[in-house]
């Protein structure tokens, strides 16, 4: 009886541990881009240059609405780069691609919800804005005081370009 006791609890932890390496591979699996602010490919060269990438809303009051922000996008190289995939790091925010008179977008957090692909072509040269708009009143009366949010920008040619933002929420 202690034999076969020992052995159900031997199936049930090998059972646990297959279950919590598939949750962790899935997990792992579904996550965006990496981060890191970089701006270079693999060979070290410069992708996409941006003069700003972080901003300061300074004090934002949640019975103003809404704040927004424009960061300028350049492509520097001698080739188009594909601008693949835009998303924000809460749901406070959204972020939408600016491209002359076209808007793609908004775009919000990754994990919540479906994250579709730009695909939008950016030619040597060109430049883009990148539109941040935050809603201090999303996270409710617990969301008062410093905040600080995060914008990635992945395309096909190196890590994601990243733009970041603060701001000290009042009611």
């Amino acid at each position: 009886m202690l034999k076969q006791f020992l052995i159900e609890q031997k199936n049930m932890l090998i059972g646990f541990v297959v279950v919590m390496i598939i949750f962790v591979g899935l997990v792992w699996l579904t996550q965006p881009g990496t981060s890191g602010g970089g701006r270079t490919n693999k060979s070290g060269g410069v992708v996409l240059a941006a003069a700003e990438t972080d901003y300061d809303f300074g004090t934002v009051s949640m019975a103003a609405g809404n704040v927004s922000r424009r960061f300028t996008v350049k492509n520097p190289t001698d080739k188009p780069i594909t601008l693949t995939k835009l998303y924000t790091s809460c749901m406070c925010t959204t972020a939408s691609l600016l491209m002359g008179e076209k808007r793609v977008g908004p775009f919000g957090m990754a994990g919540h919800g479906f994250i579709p692909p730009i695909s939008e072509v950016l030619e040597a040269g060109q430049t883009v804005e990148v539109e941040a708009v935050f809603d201090p009143t999303a996270h409710g009366p617990a969301g008062v005081g410093i905040i600080e949010r995060m914008i990635s920008l992945e395309n096909d040619a190196g890590a994601p370009l990243e733009f970041r933002f603060s701001a000290n929420v009042t009611p």
